[in-house]
């Protein structure tokens, strides 16, 4: 992963931009990480596997739950599409 100060980003944004359609590169203030610049197909994997990650918690936190299920044949009567 590439690396660049907000000072060297700001004075090469367009060539950072570019950079990152190629790989992330992360933008450090002092030293430390502040941001990261991805390209868009890269972003909406992540979006995707988070959106996925957050299904499966709440999946494994329902089941744990241990509240009453409803059966899959009155969610599809009470919605109307059985």
């Amino acid at each position: 992963m590439e690396k660049l100060s907000v000072t060297e980003a700001r004075e090469n944004f367009s060539e950072a931009v570019e950079d990152a359609q190629k790989k992330p590169v992360q933008i450090l203030k002092h030293g430390k990480p502040v941001a990261v610049l991805i390209n868009p197909s890269l972003f909406e994997k992540f979006l995707d596997s988070m959106e996925e990650l957050e299904d499966i918690a709440d999946f494994d936190k329902a089941i744990a739950s241990k509240s009453k299920m409803i059966p899959w044949a009155q969610v599809k009567a009470d919605l109307g599409i059985a």
